[in-house]
C-alpha cells in the first residue's frame, strides 16, 4: 500500500513515469525493511534491457529519421494523392493510406502524429476541412504506428512477455489493416453527410508519373514486414536492412539526403531510444516489486470473482487499459499493465498471449487519444494549432469505431490470430 501511494504522488507531481517506476522499487524495499534488496535493483534493469529485439527499436526510429530528412515521407503521401485524392473527402482517405504505408516504417504513434501533423492537416484545411477534423484524423491515421508492423510497442510487449518478436508483429497485421478498412468506411459515410470537398482530379499521365516515381520508396515497408512475416529475417534485421535501403533512396533516388544531415538522425534516433530503453529498464525493477509483492496473485483473485470466462476478461481488461491509457503513455503503460494481467489471462483463462498484446496495445494507443492527458491529441493540436476539446469531440466517431474493433477483437481472437 505504501509502494502504491509514492508510486502514484510521484506521478501526479510530474516525476517522469521511468524515474516513478525505479523509485517504487526503492520505496518497496525500504517499506520491507530488506536493504539487501538493492543487490537486486541494478541486475533486474539489466536483465530487462538484455534482449536481442530490442536491437529493433534504434533501427526503426532511424528509419524514420531518414524518411523525413530524405524526403520520402512526402512521396508516399503523393503517391496516395495520386490514387484516391479525385474522390469526394479524397485527402482524408489520403490521410489514411498514407499514414498506413508510413506505419509500416515508422512503428511509434507519437512519431507518426508529429509528422503526419505537419504534412497532411495543413494541406487538409487548405482545401476546405475543418481544422480540428483534420487535425483529429491524422491523430486517429496515426494510430496504426503502434499497431501494424514493425511496432515499437509490439516489440516492448513481445520482451515482457518473453513472445517472438516475429510472431506479435504478424498478429497486428489483421487488426492494422481492419482499422484502415474501418476508418475509409467511416470516412465515406462521413463525407456523404458533412459533403467534404472533392480532391483535385490530376490527368492520368500525371498519376502515372507520380506513382512511378514514389514505387522505389515502398521498397522499404515491403523489405522490412516481407521478410518478418516470411522468416526471411527477424526484426532486428529487417529493420537493418530497412535503414540501409532508406539511407541509400533518400541519397541517390529523391536526392534529399545529405550524409552531413546522418549525425544529427543518429542523435535524435539515440536519444529517443536511451528513453524507449530506460523505460524497459524501469519495467524490470517494477515487475519485480509487483511479483515480489504477490500483486499479480491478489489482482487474479479478485478478477476470477468478477470475470465468469475469457470474453468476460477480455472486456473488463478493455475497460481497465482504457482508463489507464487516458492518463499514462503506451509504452509505460505496458510496463505497469503486462506483468500483472498477461500471467492471468494465459494462465488462467488461456488466452494467447499474441492475441492478448494485440488488444492491449490497441486499448493503450486509444488511451493517447482520449482525454484527459490524450498524448497524441497534444502532439496534434501543438503542431496545427487546433484545441485540443475541439478535435477529440470532431472525430469522436473514429473513436467509436475503434472501440467497436476492440470488442470484436476480445470476442474472435482469430482477427489477430487468422494469419498463423
Amino acid at each position: 500500500m505504501i509502494t502504491a501511494a509514492g508510486f502514484l504522488l510521484l506521478m501526479f507531481v510530474g516525476v517522469p513515469i521511468g524515474l516513478c517506476l525505479c523509485l517504487a522499487g526503492v520505496i518497496y524495499i525500504l517499506a520491507i525493511d530488506s536493504p539487501v534488496l538493492f543487490q537486486t535493483f541494478p541486475v533486474q534493469m539489466f536483465t530487462a534491457v538484455d534482449s536481442y529485439g530490442l536491437i529493433a527499436i534504434p533501427l526503426f526510429i532511424l528509419i524514420g529519421e531518414v524518411m523525413n530528412g530524405g524526403g520520402i515521407t512526402h512521396r508516399i503521401v503523393a503517391m496516395a494523392m495520386a490514387f484516391v485524392g479525385a474522390m469526394r473527402g479524397g485527402l482524408a482517405y489520403v490521410n489514411i493510406l498514407a499514414n498506413m504505408f508510413v506505419a509500416s516504417i515508422l512503428g511509434s504513434a507519437t512519431a507518426q502524429v508529429a509528422v503526419m501533423s505537419q504534412i497532411m492537416t495543413p494541406q487538409m484545411h487548405r482545401k476546405g476541412y475543418d481544422l480540428p477534423f483534420a487535425a483529429g484524423l491524422t491523430a486517429y491515421a496515426g494510430m496504426l504506428g503502434s499497431i501494424t508492423p514493425p511496432s515499437i510497442m509490439l516489440i516492448v510487449y513481445s520482451v515482457l512477455a518473453q513472445v517472438a518478436v516475429s510472431d506479435m508483429m504478424l498478429a497486428g497485421l489483421l487488426p492494422g489493416l481492419a482499422l484502415v478498412v474501418l476508418f475509409c468506411i467511416l470516412t465515406a459515410l462521413l463525407g456523404f453527410v458533412h459533403q467534404y470537398p472533392m480532391g483535385d482530379k490530376l490527368p492520368w499521365r500525371e498519376r502515372v508519373r507520380i506513382i512511378l516515381g514514389s514505387i522505389p520508396t515502398l521498397i522499404i515497408p515491403i523489405v522490412i514486414v516481407g521478410s518478418i512475416i516470411t522468416g526471411v529475417a527477424n526484426p532486428t534485421e529487417a529493420a537493418a536492412v530497412g535503414a540501409v535501403i532508406a539511407i541509400l533512396i533518400g541519397r541517390f533516388w529523391t536526392r534529399e539526403l545529405k550524409f552531413s544531415m546522418l549525425p544529427q538522425m543518429l542523435t535524435r534516433a539515440g536519444i529517443f531510444s536511451g528513453i524507449i530503453l530506460f523505460l524497459v529498464a524501469a519495467a524490470g525493477v517494477f515487475s519485480w516489486v509487483l511479483i515480489f509483492g504477490k500483486v499479480p496473485h491478489l489482482v487474479a483473485t479478485w478478477l476470477q470473482q468478477v470475470a465468469t470466462g475469457p470474453i468476460s476478461f477480455m472486456l473488463l481488461t478493455n475497460l481497465l487499459l482504457l482508463l489507464i491509457g487516458t492518463v499514462i503513455d503506451g509504452i509505460p503503460g505496458l510496463i505497469m499493465t503486462v506483468p500483472i494481467l498477461l500471467p492471468i489471462a494465459t494462465d488462467i483463462y488461456g488466452i494467447d498471449p499474441r492475441h492478448f498484446g494485440v488488444v492491449v496495445t490497441v486499448n493503450l494507443v486509444l488511451g493517447l487519444l482520449s482525454p484527459p492527458v490524450g498524448l497524441c491529441l497534444f502532439i496534434a493540436s501543438a503542431v496545427t494549432g487546433a484545441n485540443v476539446g475541439k478535435i477529440f469531440m470532431r472525430t469522436l466517431p473514429y473513436f467509436f469505431v475503434t472501440c467497436i474493433l476492440l470488442v470484436l477483437l476480445s470476442i474472435f481472437p482469430s482477427l489477430s490470430l487468422g494469419l498463423f
